[in-house]
């Protein structure tokens, strides 16, 4: 049986693990981490800090907040506990402590924890691969007007990846105000939509003089990632240190 705290508990995606979490039988959700603690009755203890907990679990998914990085990864490298990370917005230093924490015990990280979107990025990968510097390529992300961090995590994430394929010969230019040149052929244009209730859509376009390839995937419930973060925590209970990805989950299953 593996014993989960979920950190963010409370939040809207931290319900949507529990709640995921709850009905797998290979699991048993033990705690939860909130700043908000008193706010639904989960049916496990929910403290404000690590610090507080009774117990140390197998492993920890955490959909939070960057601010609760630091004594998170404490945590988890104190108690060589495995950490399940889906919080997007961490800046440059947050992902190198991210990066040095999985020297020392197994770290998933995913921008990104749905299947379909990391199908989507292999697919992008391939036709950047064979595509190269004929199509420009632009990057349309939509989420709804309660997002905080703009451009996604997943828009950041595809971006990379296409890049490295790429030879990293690329550089990312966020939307084009004020702007009165063309378009430079070793750019990757990402753009933002916030509004109403949308809640997840991620579209990668491949345009070239004669012909656009368009990628395209929508979220229809945020169910879909807690079903990837849940998988990615019974993924990573037992494996030896390192930085883990979506990708390392999927080619598991196969």
């Amino acid at each position: 049986m593996i014993e989960l705290i979920i950190c963010g508990c409370n939040g809207h995606m931290g319900q949507e693990i529990a709640k995921q979490a709850q009905g797998d039988p290979e699991i048993q959700v033990i705690a939860g981490i909130d700043r908000s603690p008193g706010k639904f009755n989960n049916g496990f203890p929910v403290y404000k800090d690590f610090s507080e907990l009774k117990g140390k679990g197998n492993v920890v998914i955490d959909f939070s907040h960057p601010s609760y990085l630091e004594g998170l990864l404490d945590f988890g490298i104190n108690n060589n506990i495995p950490l399940v990370l889906g919080t997007t917005g961490y800046s440059g230093e947050e992902m190198d402590s991210i990066k040095r924490a999985a020297q020392k015990i197994p770290v998933f990280y995913s921008a990104n924890t749905s299947i379909g979107v990391n199908i989507l990025l292999d697919f992008a990968k391939k036709a950047a691969s064979i595509l190269n510097e004929t199509f420009d390529i632009e990057l349309i992300e939509r989420h709804d007007n309660k997002k905080l961090d703009a451009p996604s995590g997943t828009a950041y994430m595809i971006a990379g990846e296409i890049n490295r394929v790429l030879g990293n010969s690329k550089s990312s230019v966020f939307g084009r105000k004020n702007e009165s040149k063309a378009r430079d052929k070793k750019e990757i244009g990402i753009h933002s939509v916030r509004g109403g209730g949308i809640k997840s859509e991620h579209v990668i376009l491949f345009a070239g003089s004669n012909e656009v390839l368009e990628l395209k995937h929508s979220t229809i419930s945020d169910r879909t990632f807690a079903i990837g973060a849940v998988d990615a925590a019974k993924f990573i209970v037992g494996k030896g240190k390192g930085l883990y990805s979506m990708e390392d989950v999927i080619n598991s299953a196969n």
